[in-house]
This record gives structure tokens, sequence and C-alpha cells, in this order.
């Protein structure tokens, strides 16, 4: 399994400009999990809402090596 890319989705007002924080313990996350193919390329975003009211929210793509 290699990590392909991560995204977030942080649920924020306007002026908050740290959304990659917020989604850096998914990096971190997939770092620790899955050493070096847990690298990825990754992007985060403020959104003014999210589904369900979540706070955040985390997508990967992921390649499955057979």
């Amino acid at each position: 399994m290699q990590a392909v890319r991560l995204g977030g989705f942080v649920a924020c007002v306007p002026e908050y400009s740290d959304a990659p924080k917020c989604i850096n313990g998914a990096s971190e996350l997939f770092a620790k999990v899955f050493g070096a193919a847990g690298a990825h390329a990754r992007a985060a975003v403020g959104v003014a809402s999210l589904p369900g009211n979540m706070p955040v929210e985390v997508e990967a793509t992921l390649e499955v090596k057979n």
C-alpha cells in the first residue's frame, strides 16, 4: 500500500488560516502507521460547513499493490 494523496477540509470562519495545521495530525498518522509508504501529496482547505456539522473531513487516495 502506498499513500498517494490526503485531502482535508476544516469547517471554519473565513479569517481562519491554519487549516493545514489541523490536517497535520492525519499526515503524521499516515507516516507512523505506514512509514515511508505513508508519504503523500496533501491539500487542506477551510470551508464554511461540512455534512453532519462535522468540524473536519479527511479523504485519502491509496494505491494498493498486489
